[in-house]
């Protein structure tokens, strides 16, 4: 837990010296006032994404465990504050629990969504495919196929994801082989939903031993570039390599895959990312630009948990490969793809300082202060012990979010909107993480509306202490 005890006068020096010396990357939010045709990250509280625009919407998957869920709005800004529509359940003992990774492609007039799951035991993973009833990919789907190369048919498999190649299909995937437990494979397809013949081991270097996983396509400039996970995904190290095919050549000849030297996209420590990989491409809605969406943390911990979807614009570099740059700190203020039709959102700071028309109020003596550095908004938060004192977000629009620091000595929070009755938020954390989603409002009514934040100085048994911090409001006006 951060040092939580400073003087009111100390924490005004320090956030006026935060305020006229960090960088704007540094400090996420940094940039002039602006809510139109921005948004902030994260854009989902899961891991391992995949996102596709169909139909005027972004559709998002990502992994749930018990089912697959699929978030869809028509702006990347809001798909935070997107229900959920649950697209698969199975009944099957043998395929119902650990679904990990689902990913969805269009053939023809069908949507097939690829995914791994098991029995309750993690080396029975194997991999398998839906068929959507209509050209749609919100479904509904029905099963259509287990995935096994003849090769592979009894050994386990994650992460599927398809290659299409000189007017072919290929299923790629993690799996057992002569590298690693987890490592690369590739075999061939007659069709969406059957695997034509053995799979062939790639061996694409990593910086860590154990696993090689997620590998995903990008065709351009006369390659196929192939991009993959490595390292444990709870480690911080967690991070993406890169190998690369010429067109026309056979993706099943592990020759003709050349290997880039070492990772394109990896931990940003001054920007508070760890762990960045399991990602996808995605297109712009109007097809011009290329965009990344991965997950990561906000702390160096490993640990499997507290991995959150984050999505930035990929560029090209000047060899022809793609350009990944370095992850952006979470929050920091991204314009949105073009032909994204608006953001809908805008941000209020805990100093009470908004991209829209929003403020924030305190009663009783709270701590102030920059010690949050990168895993804070604009590096800066509020935080309180005391029972009763209040922070008040007065906003215009139909939906609040309120993200801040998790740590091992927060408490309980009471937080009611419109005075209407309080509802308990607990903002302990088994480990301290940064701009985490504490709560999302019900859907309002457009209008003004107000949510109040009080501290009840009460924690559970695991917490050290009863602190509520208080950070970024992202509010959505649609």
């Amino acid at each position: 837990m951060r040092a939580r005890y400073r003087t009111p006068l100390l924490a005004a020096l320090l956030t006026l010296l935060v305020g006229l010396v960090c960088a704007p990357e540094a400090t996420a939010g940094r940039e002039a006032p602006n809510a139109a045709g921005t948004f902030r990250n994260p854009l989902n509280t899961g891991p391992d994404p995949f996102v596709s625009y169909a139909k005027g919407a972004y559709h998002l998957t990502t992994t749930q465990g018990d089912s697959i869920k699929m978030w869809r709005s028509p702006s990347l800004s809001t798909l935070l504050d997107a229900d959920p529509i649950t697209v698969w359940t199975d009944t099957d003992a043998s395929r119902n629990q650990h679904i990990w990774a689902p990913e969805f492609y269009r053939f023809g007039d069908r949507w097939y969504l690829y995914y791994t799951a098991d029995d309750g035991t993690d080396d029975h993973h194997r991999l398998y495919v839906l068929e959507s009833e209509k050209d749609d990919p919100a479904g509904p789907y029905h099963f259509k196929a287990k995935l096994t190369p003849p090769n592979h048919a009894n050994d386990f498999a994650i992460d599927p994801g398809i290659l299409q190649h000189n007017g072919r299909l290929y299923l790629a995937y993690s799996g057992i082989n002569a590298y690693q437990h987890n490592g690369l494979n590739i075999a061939p397809m007659s069709n969406p939903y059957t695997v034509s013949g053995d799979a062939v081991a790639i061996n694409g270097a990593g910086g860590c031993p154990e696993v090689r996983e997620g590998p995903e396509f990008l065709n351009r400039n006369g390659r196929t570039w192939m991009t993959y996970s490595t390292c444990d995904t709870g480690k911080p190290d967690y991070q993406v390599w890169m190998m690369s095919l010429p067109d026309g050549a056979d993706p099943l000849v592990p020759g003709n895959w050349s290997q880039h030297s070492g990772p394109v996209f990896s931990r940003a420590d001054d920007r508070g990312v760890f762990g960045p990989g399991h990602h996808a491409f995605f297109k712009s809605p109007d097809g011009k630009e290329d965009w990344l969406i991965y997950h990561a943390k906000t702390t160096a911990v490993n640990t499997y948990s507290d991995r959150t979807t984050r999505a930035q614009k990929i560029s090209w570099n000047a060899d022809g490969s793609p350009g990944l740059g370095a992850p952006m700190a979470i929050g920091a203020t991204q314009d949105l793809p073009s032909g994204d039709p608006g953001s809908g959102t805008y941000w209020i700071n805990d100093d009470g300082r908004s991209s829209g028309p929003g403020t924030v109020a305190y009663t009783g003596t709270w701590n102030s202060g920059t010690g949050c550095a990168t895993q804070c908004f604009w590096s800066d938060d509020h935080w309180s012990d005391q029972a009763g004192n209040t922070a008040t977000y007065t906003f215009k629009g139909t939906r609040i979010a309120l993200l801040s620091v998790r740590d091992t000595g927060n408490g309980i929070a009471a937080i009611s909107v419109d005075g209407g009755p309080e509802k308990r938020v607990d903002f302990h954390g088994a480990i301290r993480t940064g701009e985490t989603l504490q709560y999302l409002s019900p859907r309002l009514a457009n209008g003004e509306h107000t949510l109040r934040v009080r501290v009840t100085g009460e924690h559970n048994g695991s917490s050290g202490a009863a602190f509520v911090s208080v950070d970024r409001a992202e509010v959505y006006t649609d």
